[in-house]
């Protein structure tokens, strides 16, 4: 039995293990066990729901804004308010640039380094460099002789730091493919990329006070009032994320993907995927919305959601009990007991949609939006699976193409963006300045259904007297961490794991690409098992590279 353990990997937010026995050079098995117990279901109980959604924004820095919309939409619905028209286009804008602030980081700076080596760049030849970004259709404003010289000054400094503790020569070296040309482009990218996030934070700073958890998203609308400077503001920095976005990131994608087919045969997971929509249209209904919700089963067919099809079993998870609970429920209670794949190993429980898990991310989102048939993904798809050869969507289930078509995503919403700022500054010419609505009465309950950049989100609150006596939460790891299911069967990562092939046992590079391609939101342990040997491998790594 060989047993690796690499602790931890580095560019995925939070506590995650994965525990798989390989066989053959393929994963047979494989156990995700979330590190972090949240609860903070309890931290908001006996507060108001203005209160919560605040408070819930603190489970993730990275994507804070969506439980603030989550939470404020289980309010709203629980106090019977529909908000404001100014109040929808500025959440929406909000809610936008966080998604591409998320989208961009997650490509360049957490999935992009299991497929660029920045350092393979040095040897890049700057005329073909700049040929193969033409062809490539992507962006070359970076001076890309001089980011080489930078490099190798960088390397030769032998402080590799934001590049470090990476496994570049995994496989024997065999893992990384890209050219040197294509290896500088994208290189460049990552650090343009940094810019780009930092626009995207700009405009939640702008319209939400501060980044990250912001102040003025909150039950009955917004608190934030739009003058005229602030809209100069709020075009030019949206202006330039479109730009950059719409000539960059789905481009690199298909760079990226052309030297790494393969990537395209594992990982598929459980084949079944949900989306609860995200971004209001004027109806403000949830089949209405720009990303629209939907449930797909592993034949593709979309039906709507029932929201009482929700369960989570807790039977392998540190909670009291084996009870499998139906949504909308208020029952918190943490046990620790040992870890142990056979019984109890992880602090996620094990949500599933009609007794089945499901898949949530970018994938569910876009071939939720693909086979509702919104026409701007339903093109930007189509391009992508003409330049892939592919003939239909279901080529996109796997790793390589969960990782890639995020990024029709991020283009889509990049242009929506530029039409809420035109909607927004035309609303406020014609005199509306409606941002928020108190609410009558203050009982009754709601649930949020809404998307974060990850996947699908749900807070259901219920509301006494402007008190909350109960409150839930299942946010979009928790769908793709689960652990295995009252009939033995694993969630989906689990499943995407299983059949990876491993040629590295010290290094299983492809099973890393599978867990970063989701996204998860938690740092992670690797612990891998292989029964022929008996080898035992184990490394620590800081970001600094220090052992």
């Amino acid at each position: 039995m060989t047993r690796s353990i690499i602790d931890p990997i580095t560019r995925i937010e939070g506590h995650l293990r994965v525990e798989m026995e390989v066989e053959n050079d393929v994963v047979t098995d494989a156990w995700v066990s979330g590190g972090c117990f949240r609860g903070m279901e309890l931290c908001v109980t006996g507060r108001t729901p203005e209160d919560a959604a605040q408070i819930v924004q603190r489970i993730c820095g990275v994507c804070p804004i969506s439980h603030a919309h989550a939470s404020s939409i289980a309010a709203e619905r629980a106090y019977g308010i529909t908000i404001p028209n100014n109040a929808r286009i500025i959440r929406n804008l909000l809610e936008g640039a966080q998604f591409l602030h998320s989208h961009i980081l997650w490509l360049y700076n957490l999935a992009g380094l299991d497929y660029v080596n920045p350092l393979n760049a040095l040897t890049a030849n700057i005329a073909d460099t700049y040929a193969l970004a033409e062809e490539a259709g992507t962006s070359a404003n970076t001076d890309f002789k001089a980011l080489q010289e930078q490099l190798k000054k960088f390397a030769d400094n032998g402080q590799l730091s934001i590049f470090s503790g990476n496994w570049f020569d995994a496989d024997g070296g065999k893992a990384f493919k890209m050219t040197p040309e294509a290896d500088l482009i994208c290189t460049a990218h990552y650090l343009e990329a940094l810019k780009m996030q930092a626009k995207a934070s700009q405009i939640s700073a702008l319209l939400g006070g501060k980044m990250p958890h912001v102040m003025t998203l909150l039950p009955g609308g917004t608190a934030f009032v739009p003058t005229e400077s602030k809209l100069d503001d709020l075009k030019a920095l949206v202006d330039d994320l479109y730009d950059w976005v719409s000539t960059t990131v789905l481009q690199d994608t298909l760079v990226i993907a052309s030297f790494y087919p393969e990537v395209f045969d594992f990982g598929k997971g459980c084949g079944r995927y949900i989306a609860w929509g995200v971004f209001e249209r004027p109806s403000m209904e949830y089949a209405d919305r720009y990303l629209p919700m939907a449930v797909l089963d592993d034949a593709l067919n979309v039906s709507d959601v029932d929201e009482h099809l929700i369960t989570e079993y807790m039977g392998r998870s540190w909670y009291k009990g084996s009870d499998t609970y139906a949504s909308p429920y208020f029952v918190t209670e943490p046990e620790f007991t040992s870890y142990d794949v056979n019984d109890r190993y992880t602090w996620v429980k094990c949500p599933a949609y009609d007794g089945k898990p499901y898949e949530a991310g970018g994938l569910s989102r876009v071939l939720a939006a693909y086979q509702r048939k919104v026409p701007e993904v339903v093109d930007m798809v189509d391009d992508v699976l003409a330049a892939l050869g592919a003939r239909d969507v279901a080529a996109l289930q796997n790793t390589m193409g969960r990782t890639g078509v995020r990024q029709v995503e991020t283009v889509y919403i990049a242009g929506l963006m530029k039409e809420w700022v035109a909607e927004l500054c035309e609303a406020v010419k014609g005199g509306d300045s409606e941002y928020f609505r108190p609410a009558e009465h203050i009982s009754g309950a709601g649930t949020g259904l809404w998307e974060a950049p990850r996947g699908a989100l749900y807070h259901s609150e219920s509301v006494k007297d402007g008190k909350i006596d109960g409150y839930q939460i299942i946010i979009p790891s928790t769908w793709n961490l689960a652990p295995m299911n009252e009939n033995g069967e694993h969630g989906p990562m689990e499943q995407a794991l299983i059949g990876c092939p491993v040629e590295d046992i010290e290094k299983p590079i492809n099973a890393l690409r599978t867990v970063h391609s989701f996204d998860p939101c938690t740092a992670c342990a690797v612990h891998i098992t292989e029964k022929r040997t008996g080898k035992t491998f184990e490394t620590v790594t800081s970001p600094w590279g220090v052992k």
